[in-house]
């Protein structure tokens, strides 16, 4: 009797997943702890393991549908003899030899993870997948990397055969994209960025929402980076990044002005005597936050380890349901993408969200009153978007402005260099 694969519990609160991208096909021979197929919550994405060795006779469920928590969405043979996928996406049966190998060419190589919309460009024209630079992340297979071949004509499509009239023989003709096409395309949303948007909504809507801003001569923490730096890669095994200066920074804020670090819950003001750090990455489903606990107690090198790991993690989509649970306070880095300024959202229930800007370099006046010499500094505007309802204004200013303060007199703060 074939055993059932059902959806298992994936977290607190977590009822249904999507199905995402299955990483065997049916008939394929499987082991025990293999992974099977990639559930999406709205949290966070895992692999669902096989719980026995055998072959995967039947998938119930297909990518993007819904499935509850305890829903059968395969069925497995335990024991049974299966095939093997081989390089071009089919099964082989596992009895046969191994497979040839294309004159000329080595070994054979795993094909691409495939994105949906290039999957429906691939079937239109007749393409194949392995012919195409995936550039996407882990190696996907993006829709722009089809178009990009499309465009540039590589290889010819392998377009369905045509049959003339009246000839009893097919011809082939190449596909190309039509020129100044108006192509649209719908894409489901996955159930991540459907709580994004819908956390996003509900602050814009349920939060007072102000935002300050201020700027920080980056200096002295570029400075002493140069410094330290391989003295603390050496000792640590990590490098010193900005992202440590600013989480230390914040903290010291926070304790200064705890409003900042808590959130209203019905009719209560909630203060929260610890400081746990949410740090937004952008991860291979979209924007996450995964969490510092109590990051007071965290070295320099231990945020910055964290951090590493946790990004590590965002972009193979292998964080927990506990990484990102939480949070009293945000910190995001829009200044990797190249972003000069702007005006962060709150993450509810949150009552404060710090954001970090690109660092250019600029003529400004430093030196005493009456004294003041023009100098180019590298600088960095910083924000902060606050909940009105609990923070008053002048106290988000000065929150920014200890914060300003700490950056621009980093020696202050405690480093192990």
């Amino acid at each position: 009797m074939p055993t059932e694969l059902k959806v298992p519990e994936v977290g607190e609160s977590v009822t249904e997943v999507e199905i995402g991208r299955w990483l065997v096909k049916e008939g394929e021979a499987i082991s025990i702890d293999q992974p099977l197929v990639e559930l999406e919550t709205d949290k966070v994405n895992q692999e669902l393991p096989s719980p026995s060795a055998g072959a995967l006779v039947k998938i119930l469920m297909q990518a993007g549908d819904t499935a509850r928590v305890g829903d059968v969405i395969a069925h497995i043979e335990e024991g049974a003899v299966g095939s093997k996928p081989t390089s071009n996406g089919q099964a082989e049966s596992v009895e046969q030899a191994a497979p040839e190998r294309s004159a000329g060419s080595g070994a054979s190589t795993d094909p691409p993870k495939i994105m949906p919309a290039a999957q429906a460009l691939l079937d239109q024209h007749g393409l194949n997948a392995s012919d195409i630079a995936a550039t996407g992340p882990g190696g996907r297979l993006l829709k722009e990397d089809v178009l990009k071949h499309l465009e540039t004509g590589s290889t010819t499509p392998q377009a369905a055969p045509e049959r003339s009239v009246g000839a009893g023989s097919t011809t082939s003709t190449p596909v190309t994209p039509s020129a100044g096409a108006r192509d649209e395309e719908a894409v489901k949303m996955t159930p991540l960025r459907r709580t994004i948007a819908k956390a996003l909504v509900n602050a814009q809507q349920t939060a007072a929402l102000l935002t300050t801003f201020n700027e920080v001569d980056m200096t002295s923490v570029m400075a002493l980076r140069k410094q330290y730096q391989d003295q603390f890669v050496k000792k640590h095994g990590v490098k010193l990044g900005f992202m440590s200066f600013f989480v230390k920074a914040s903290i010291e804020a926070l304790k200064q002005f705890p409003a900042v670090n808590a959130e209203v819950r019905d009719d209560h003001i909630i203060y929260k005597n610890y400081y746990d750090i949410g740090i937004a990455i952008g991860g291979g489903k979209g924007l996450v936050v995964p969490v510092l606990r109590n990051a007071e107690r965290l070295s320099f090198a231990g945020v910055e380890k964290a951090i590493g790991e946790y990004a590590v993690k965002a972009k193979d989509n292998k964080l927990a349901m506990a990484d990102l649970t939480g949070g009293s306070f945000t910190i995001t880095n829009g200044g990797v993408y190249g972003s000069l300024l702007s005006t962060p959202i709150v993450n509810p229930p949150q009552s404060g969200v710090l954001g970090m800007h690109g660092i250019v370099r600029r003529p400004i006046a430093v030196g005493e009153v009456g004294k003041e010499v023009v100098e180019v500094r590298p600088m960095m505007y910083i924000a902060l978007t606050y909940d009105h309802r609990i923070v008053d204004g002048r106290e988000a200013v000065t929150f920014l402005k200890t914060i300003k303060e700490a950056i621009e007199d980093p020696s202050r703060m405690l480093i192990e260099a």
